[in-house]
């Protein structure tokens, strides 16, 4: 299934059709696989049960709600580098309450945002102090039931998103849930009490005593079962990158409240944030459903006289319509239009997002590489 989405995006780029949705994506498929099957012979074909495995795959993501990260006005990352007057960085909140049932969902989004992030951001080299800072809670979550193609995604991202100024936190409460290969490129570590009930439990504290720097002052396999409420063990990495040696170590309490807001305070935050008023609304223009339909609609309306409603070339130079679209081509958690807020036409907005999003061939692979190995998991 990953070759066939793989073929689907090379043809979407070659016609220009753009795909920011599902809709978009299912159209595309069900084109290929009847009227359009014969626009596929220079690039190998697909069977109707490979669609058929696709369409089923992307049902079952839609009931986990994954329409939501698709359409547009998409989710622009530049959001989340917002200072103040004074120059201070802003804590943003992603409200992902009901995201323990939806482990694929939320790490697709996941990478998806380091992958992005990735592909846009210069880079930055040995910075005072990251440009930004992800702290991604309940980590297990990312990776339960991951296939290994996106596990490996994830880590590859990791590993090079440092050179970014971009620093990337896991917050979990027992380092196995994190894979090994992660876990090896994670160089800042805070480790609070483990406590060891079962086999199971001391595996863990094993494993998280053996992932520090040793300290001879310290037996932390023993330490770690001991630490009240406050204490953590902690290493960080010094001036030349080195790990520093475990150290028992108590932490101040946040200068802020302790406890959820009241869902007032919560209102209140959101209607004086930087961004009230960006997203609520979805915007749906001309994109590859349309064109499709369009284009299905074109012979029926021709025969009966009446206006086509399908444009297959531009009145202007005469060339077919997509060779004046820019070629976005994959689904991209929506290829930004935001047009409204900037005072961009609806063209220099697809055509900024097409340059954000498949700039490079790499960006693309790693975007793309996400959706194909939830959709097409191992099974190559």
């Amino acid at each position: 299934q990953s070759s066939v989405l793989a073929m689907v995006f090379k043809y979407a780029d070659d016609r220009g059709l753009l795909l920011l949705d599902f809709s978009d994506l299912r159209a595309v498929l069900q084109h290929l696989s009847g009227d359009g099957a014969a626009e596929l012979k220079d690039y190998g074909g697909m069977s109707k049960q490979t669609v058929g495995v696709l369409l089923r795959e992307m049902v079952e993501l839609e009931q986990q709600g994954a329409e939501e990260f698709f359409g547009e006005p998409e989710f622009d990352l530049d959001d989340l580098l917002h200072v103040d007057a004074e120059g201070r960085g802003r804590v943003s909140v992603l409200e992902l309450n009901d995201m323990q049932d939806k482990p694929a969902l939320f790490s697709t989004f996941m990478m998806w945002m380091l992958a992005r992030l990735y592909n846009t951001l210069p880079e930055a080299g040995d910075l005072d102090k990251p440009k930004l800072v992800f702290f991604f809670d309940e980590a297990h979550l990312l990776f339960d039931d991951a296939p290994t193609a996106l596990i490996e995604k994830v880590e590859q991202v990791v590993r090079l998103i440092r050179s970014k100024g971009v620093g990337v936190y896991f917050v979990t409460q027992n380092p196995l849930d994190v894979p090994e290969v992660i876990l090896g490129q994670l160089g800042n570590r805070v480790q609070h009490a483990l406590r060891a009930f079962t086999p199971k439990d001391q595996k863990a504290v094993r494993s998280a005593a053996e992932t520090f720097r040793a300290n001879p002052k310290l037996d932390v396999a023993k330490v770690i079962t001991e630490l009240a409420v406050g204490e953590a063990l902690v290493s960080f990495l010094d001036e030349n990158g080195t790990p520093n040696v475990v150290e028992r170590a108590l932490v101040v309490p946040p200068h802020s409240q302790i406890g959820p807001i009241t869902a007032d305070e919560r209102q209140a935050v959101i209607r004086n944030s930087v961004v009230a008023g960006v997203y609520e609304k979805a915007v749906d223009r001309e994109s590859a459903y349309e064109r499709l339909k369009g284009r299905a609609e074109q012979p029926v309306q021709a025969s009966a006289g009446s206006v086509q409603t399908g444009q297959t070339s531009s009145p202007q130079t005469g060339k077919p319509w997509y060779e004046n679209l820019p070629s976005i081509g994959l689904p991209n958690m929506g290829a930004a239009s935001r047009g409204g807020r900037r005072g961009d036409t609806l063209m220099e907005a697809a055509m900024k997002s097409a340059v954000r999003t498949v700039g490079s061939q790499v960006g693309r692979q790693l975007v793309r590489g996400v959706l194909g190995s939830l959709l097409g998991g191992s099974r190559r």
